[in-house]
């Protein structure tokens, strides 16, 4: 029964974060609520700090967005832990999202860390924690692999990264299935919320979860899950050295603005391996918070080609522009008065489709 709660313990001793005050991300659904009484009894235990239970309203569902939210406002009295604290927030995702020419998936994340890292930097927290499983893990690596992303990709998510100075994002149950959370649940009689959205099978990670993946670990690996997450451990690894030598190219290589123009110099990125060219640009994407959701590997290396003279201009996802002028690089989102040279005869894509936000988990 204490397996799950020692498992955290043990994350967060060998993370050094146990003496430092918390966030934890609770959507409702079973994985964070899991996660949510794990740290709280841990906290009543002093085995960790103080914690805050965190829920955003995406109100993308109507009634059962107001649901949620209930059902979190109300967890520290179901779980009898008055000195539970417990924030919620609403806002309009599909508005924002619209206001800001964005996906519906990429808004409500980009809301979602920035409100997460407001309340920890309020609270004095140290670290924002999600559910995120294995099962995710191996989700989100099948869904990379069928979008062809890179490396990046198939490292699937960290335990830990950086959310903002001295704050970081951490995934306590990442190497935990989701069978563990259930039972969980179920010995200490937990409720939860069920988001029925997750049951669409229109949406790609819908039928990634209760159709390929099940089909996979049935008739080819039934420790499927396992072997994928250790190897984007593996992969992790090898994309940290290769984010740690971007980000020094980048410093390296970034000049003055022109406006709202990311410019780089371009001779050194065309003596630049292309593989730390294509992690530059990725970084960059990051850093100026543009979209990346529809940007597979060939965009990324259209993108690094630029600085081999492979063509004068190409056009990206969301409204990106990546042009070679002379000897530098100019990359920028839309709005720009810079006007595209003769050679550039790309016509930008449309913006991609809305999609629904990925839930908290």
């Amino acid at each position: 029964m204490s397996t799950l709660l020692e498992h955290v313990a043990d994350f967060f001793r060998r993370h050094d974060l146990a003496g430092r005050p918390g966030v934890v991300a609770v959507s409702g659904g079973p994985d964070s609520v899991a996660l949510g009484h794990v740290c709280a009894t841990l906290a009543k235990q002093q085995r960790l700090a103080s914690v805050v239970v965190a829920h955003l309203n995406h109100q993308l569902r109507g009634a059962d967005s107001d649901a949620d939210e209930a059902f979190v406002r109300n967890l520290p009295r179901t779980w009898e832990s008055p000195e539970l604290s417990c924030r919620v927030h609403r806002l309009d995702v599909a508005r924002l999202a619209r206001d800001t020419a964005d996906n519906l998936e990429n808004a409500g994340r980009q809301a979602r860390y920035r409100w997460l890292t407001a309340i920890a930097q309020e609270t004095g927290a140290a670290w924002v924690a999600t559910g995120h499983t294995a099962d995710d893990q191996a989700e989100t690596i099948l869904h990379h692999l069928l979008r062809g992303s890179g490396a990046q990709g198939l490292a699937g998510m960290p335990a830990r990264r950086p959310l903002a100075p001295g704050i970081d994002l951490v995934r306590p149950l990442l190497t935990i299935r989701r069978a563990t959370v259930m039972d969980y649940l179920e010995q200490h009689r937990l409720a939860y919320r069920h988001d029925a959205s997750n049951d669409d099978l229109a949406f790609t990670r819908s039928r990634l979860r209760h159709e390929l993946l099940p089909l996979l670990e049935r008739d080819y690996n039934p420790r499927l899950v396992e072997v994928l997450g250790r190897t984007a451990h593996q992969l992790r690894e090898v994309q940290d050295e290769l984010t740690r030598q971007a980000h020094e190219l980048l410093a390296r290589v970034e000049l003055p603005r022109a406006g709202t123009i990311v410019v780089l110099a371009r001779e050194p990125l065309q003596a630049a391996p292309p593989l730390l060219v294509r992690e530059l640009m990725r970084l960059t994407w990051q850093r100026e918070g543009w979209p990346q959701n529809d940007m597979g590997f060939d965009d990324w290396d259209r993108a690094a080609a630029l600085a081999r003279g492979a063509s004068a201009g190409n056009d990206f996802p969301d409204g990106v522009r990546v042009r070679a002028v002379g000897r530098v690089i100019q990359v920028e989102r839309g709005g720009s008065n810079a006007r595209p040279t003769p050679s550039e005869t790309t016509a930008p894509p449309p913006l991609s489709p809305a999609r629904r936000a990925a839930p908290d988990r």
